[in-house]
């Protein structure tokens, strides 16, 4: 099935799973404002805001299974990659919803309608993830950065929340700033929006040293950049995730990063991809002090949340490599990539967030000796370490996704193999933060007079088994998943053409 954007019905077709969102969002705000704030009203809206979300992935399965496609050109895409991605960010969506409903109360947060921003802000990457426009991404980000900025400051009794959501506010209205700018400066470059007409007139106009379009790229890049926490632009990350709600700090982590590099590949891929010679070393070294920075400052953290605040950033990294490839084979690793950081990401959060408490702060001497307490806790929070880590077996679908980020790198037509080394170099710093957790769990005694974590609720205990399980079954099985990734990646230019228009190798 083929859809004609340039028909206002068939373009509206063409959202349904966004417009599905959008529409049962704002129906749950009205029944969030019906009643007074109230645990139980918090969790009922919380249940809908789930079964919603539970829609969205059916119509999501629906237009994949159905190979949906659009027309070209138009102002969103219609493809196998917006699917995909859509369906990690609504995975995300819905282990953050079910998380929330039993770490609220904990937090003395009872406004019912902080599952309804998780939906709006989900609406936001959805667009994100399918903008073809540089406007309409523009959209997506202002839909989804407005709801998350909420989302960090819920907690009103912890001043950390509060700091952190003005300082996410302030940065992020400036990261902005910048990329409008770089969106007018590209404009005025290539006299398009369109993502794919900007492409197609820096090859035929030969834009490739405009200096327009260069200053405009580079203020796009510190845009993103900032969105997706890269090195130098990250100094937000660490305070944020730390003073925001635990279910949000998993959604940031995770499921934000993953709709941000889908705008990111799609716009690199499809609207620079002729201009490499103006931007591929500037991500390079981006790639680089992201893994080098972030793994060294992971290192020295005390508390479990700032720890996993920089092994995002370390992750961003690694994204990068993707980027900076050009390779074919780069957004199929990126897919298969977000859905097992997601899975690894949440489950890691649930662990969290049933040790924290009510404690404000998550010191990692919370998890000496758990193995003794609470064994289940310790071996499932050892899976999404070792996941995250990339290590074989026992990191599950974690090892498979750091592989295919290195067959993008050694596959790259411009040489990027010593971003491959360096990967795997700061892999191995990562397991100097990681197996810690794991040493303390299993290795050190359980201290004397140590406050013993209460039960874990069934949503929480629900999200730890169903991603520990996929995590382990699709290491165990993994070509279903890398079939579908590479099934559903997006086109990318020639690379004999690319390299006609100068694309330097970086080695040769």
């Amino acid at each position: 099935m083929t859809f004609d954007l340039n028909i206002p019905s068939q373009l509206m077709a063409a959202l349904l799973p966004d417009l599905l969102l959008m529409a049962g969002g704002m129906v749950l705000m009205l029944v969030a404002a019906w009643k007074p704030e109230s645990d139980a009203h918090q969790r009922f809206v919380g249940q809908g805001a789930m079964a919603l979300l539970v829609g969205t992935i059916a119509a999501v399965i629906f237009m994949m299974v159905r190979g949906v496609t659009g027309s070209p050109g138009g102002v969103i895409a219609v493809d196998g990659f917006r699917w995909v991605v859509d369906l990690v960010i609504l995975v995300g969506a819905l282990g953050t919803v079910a998380l929330a409903i039993e770490h609220n109360p904990r937090d003395g947060i009872t406004h019912p309608e902080s599952h309804v921003l998780v939906l709006f802000a989900a609406a936001g990457m959805m667009i994100l993830a399918a903008g073809r426009d540089l406007m309409v991404i523009f959209l997506g980000i202002e839909i989804m950065s407005v709801a998350v900025y909420v989302l960090t400051g819920l907690n009103r009794r912890s001043p950390r929340s509060a700091e952190a959501s003005l300082k996410y506010f302030l940065l992020g209205a400036f990261a902005t700033g910048f990329l409008l700018y770089g969106i007018a400066l590209v404009y005025g470059a290539s006299g398009h929006t369109q993502i794919e007409s900007i492409g197609l007139a820096i090859q035929q106009h030969n834009l490739v040293q405009n200096p327009m379009m260069l200053v405009g790229i580079g203020l796009m890049l510190v845009g993103l950049g900032f969105k997706v926490a890269a090195v130098p632009f990250h100094m937000w990350a660490p305070d944020v995730y730390d003073g925001a709600p635990t279910p949000v700090t998993a959604f940031m982590a995770a499921t934000v990063k993953t709709a941000a590099f889908a705008a990111f590949f799609r716009i690199w891929y499809d609207a620079f991809f002729y201009a490499f010679g103006g931007w591929g070393e500037a991500t390079w070294w981006l790639a680089v002090l992201t893994m080098v920075v972030g793994n060294i400052v992971a290192l020295a953290q005390k508390n479990i949340k700032r720890m996993l605040a920089y092994s995002s950033i370390v992750h961003t990294g690694y994204l990068l490599v993707g980027i900076t490839s050009s390779s074919a084979l780069a957004s199929t690793a990126f897919s298969f990539y977000a859905l097992a950081y997601t899975l690894a990401t949440f489950g890691a959060f649930a662990v969290v967030a049933s040790l924290q408490g009510e404690r404000v702060d998550a010191p990692i001497d919370d998890y000496d000796g758990l193995w003794h307490t609470r064994p289940w806790l310790a071996v499932a929070m050892s899976v999404y370490l070792l996941a995250l880590l990339g290590f074989p077996v026992f990191g599950g679908v974690g090892f498979f996704a750091k592989w295919y980020v290195l067959q993008a790198a050694v596959a790259s037509p411009v040489g990027t193999t010593s971003l491959a080394v360096i990967l795997v170099l700061t892999s191995v710093i990562s397991a100097g933060y990681y197996l810690r957790i794991v040493r303390v769990m299993f290795m050190k005694p359980r201290p004397d007079g140590a406050v013993e974590p209460a039960a874990v609720g069934g949503l929480t205990r629900s999200v730890m088994v169903v991603t520990a399980v996929l995590i382990l079954a699709l290491g165990l099985f993994p070509s279903r998943l890398v079939e579908i990734t590479a099934k559903n990646g997006f086109r990318v230019y020639p690379y004999s053409a690319a390299l006609d228009m100068g694309r330097p190798r970086f080695e040769q």
